[in-house]
């Protein structure tokens, strides 16, 4: 079953309010793309701006904390971004879970608790280059997924609606290195077994992303392998010029 086409923009921690132009110019471009699902994920300190400049345009976060408020020095609620004007966040980027030892139970708890308060996530995963060449990708990436997704009250709020998985091989991510399409097709499979092994035929549905120095030159061929659907883009997100031909891209597949 072909899914609707979602690519999503991930800043890292680029942007200041000057930014706010180019990500209108990225709103108003991809209106001419109805067919795609488009998203920005944004520093913490742009949400408000850019959900005020750009309505039609899905915001989010970059990472959520599983509490409601508390002492989380330094972290962000479902309820301070919903405030803020987003409707999604990332959990578990492989930035999030090496440079700040995020377990997969971590991720699992802020994926919960930004569904059940209505956000939509996207889950990454992926593997390292030392677990791709000693051949061990494919089990320790099911692994990871098995332990980081939503079960009881976020499942239930957010699969497959709101729920997106994001494949990111480690070593692909700012490398210019992309997997290989007959390693994503992989990959892309047996993380919809999973999907289905977890929820039933609602795993089905629920769409898988492939990130890992996505750009317009390998964009089509990337849309083109099955399962893969959408695309969570890093660097080439920083620009309309740069973005808008992935878009197109995806639109075209």
């Amino acid at each position: 079953m072909a899914l609707r086409k979602y690519v999503v923009g991930n800043w890292k921690m680029h942007g200041v309010a000057a930014d706010i132009a180019e990500i209108r110019a990225i709103a108003e471009g991809a209106k001419a793309f109805p067919t795609v699902d488009v998203a920005l994920c944004l520093p913490s300190i742009l949400i408000e701006r850019a959900a005020r400049a750009v309505p039609d345009l899905p915001i989010g976060a970059q990472d959520v904390h599983f509490a409601e408020k508390g002492a989380h020095t330094g972290n962000i609620s479902t309820v301070m971004l919903h405030d803020a004007g987003a409707s999604l966040t990332i959990v578990g980027h492989s930035e999030r879970r090496e440079g700040h030892h995020e377990s997969d139970a971590e991720v699992r708890r802020k994926a919960e608790a930004a569904l059940v308060d209505g956000l939509s996530v996207i889950l990454c995963i992926g593997e390292s280059l030392d677990v791709r060449e000693v051949g061990e990708a494919v089990e320790t990436v099911e692994a990871q997924l098995d332990a980081s997704l939503p079960h009881g009250e976020g499942a239930a709020a957010g699969v497959p609606a709101k729920l997106a998985i994001a494949y990111e091989p480690i070593w692909a991510i700012g490398t210019g290195k992309v997997a290989s399409p007959a390693d994503i097709a992989e990959m892309h499979a047996a993380l919809r077994r999973r999907l289905v092994a977890a929820y039933g035929d609602a795993g089905n549905e629920v769409r898988i992303l492939y990130g890992g120095s996505v750009n317009a030159a390998n964009a089509a061929e990337i849309f083109a392998v099955d399962n893969v659907d959408g695309a969570l883009v890093g660097g080439a997100s920083l620009t309309a010029e740069k973005f808008l031909p992935i878009v197109a891209a995806a639109a075209s597949n």
